[in-house]
């Protein structure tokens, strides 16, 4: 359950759009901000953030498709056609401008969110993400440079491959999910049972893995549609937010090829914000936002 600034359940709903069905939360009054998750979470990643947002901002947090509790299409799983999910969920819930927070490939999401629906998005915030396309490949590979600053992204290889990762995380899907998250993070405990729980309710119900899996499959997609998009740089504002022990400074600096307009900011954390450093973000955040 998230909450909003009164400590009042937001609602929760379902949309049919665009060839799926999505399940999202809402709550707040004013402008209206969208906010996209990565992977291995779901919106329950923005508990901490909703009510921090909802004084000032109607806030909208789906679970993207394939993920959390939204449904498990056979495919769709770029971020061209995942962001299009969110334009017209944007739409069917009467918003016809607002702003964008994504983190990891919820930020990846939001982009081409922005980059194909310029009329609609007013500003962008970007958080920990690498672009496929422009430099994220290159983390994959078994280099010492990688492996000592912790940017040795071994599980997009395996990811990749074709069936063998559903037959070996099949019934191990907590132990992934829970390794996944905390090693990513400056401050682990960060990672509270509650959420873990929850993702892996989510991830182990029939299809989580494999929509997940279809994320990362969709890589060589993704960057050919960032290729195409980064030719017209954007227009609004951008914020580009890293954790100083995950991407860090890396988020402004490659953001700075897709806008014109673009400001950064680096956390003392790893790669999670909106739960390790949620009040921090929002100090940053919100300002922005206004």
């Amino acid at each position: 359950m998230i909450l909003d600034h009164h400590d009042e359940p937001v609602h929760t709903g379902r949309a049919t759009v665009n060839g799926t069905s999505l399940h999202y939360r809402t709550g707040g009054s004013g402008p209206a901000v969208v906010l996209l998750h990565g992977v291995p979470k779901t919106s329950y990643h923005w508990r901490h953030l909703v009510p921090k947002l909802t004084p000032h901002h109607t806030v909208v947090a789906p679970d993207l498709r394939g993920l959390g509790d939204s449904a498990r299409p056979a495919d769709g799983y770029d971020s061209a056609t995942m962001s299009d999910d969110i334009a017209a969920l944007m739409s069917h819930l009467g918003h016809d401008t607002y702003s964008v927070i994504g983190e990891d490939w919820g930020a990846v999401i939001g982009y081409q969110l922005a980059a194909r629906h310029r009329d609609h998005v007013g500003a962008l915030v970007f958080a920990e993400a690498l672009f496929p396309g422009f430099g994220f490949e290159d983390h994959t590979a078994l280099t010492h440079d990688n492996v000592a600053s912790g940017m040795h992204l071994w599980h997009l290889g395996f990811y990749f491959q074709p069936d063998v990762p559903e037959m070996l995380i099949a019934g191990h899907e907590r132990e992934l999910i829970t390794y996944m998250i905390k090693n990513e993070r400056s401050h682990p405990d960060t990672a509270t049972p509650d959420a873990i729980d929850e993702y892996v309710r989510c991830y182990s119900m029939p299809g989580g893995i494999r929509a997940m899996l279809s994320i990362y499959r969709a890589m060589l997609v993704d960057a050919e549609q960032n290729r195409q998009a980064a030719r017209k740089k954007l227009d609004i504002p951008v914020l580009a937010l890293g954790g100083s022990a995950f991407i860090g400074d890396r988020n402004e600096s490659q953001m700075r090829q897709f806008a014109h307009d673009v400001t950064g900011h680096v956390f003392n954390a790893g790669h999670d914000l909106a739960e390790e450093v949620p009040d921090e973000m929002a100090n940053v955040v919100l300002p922005f936002l206004r």
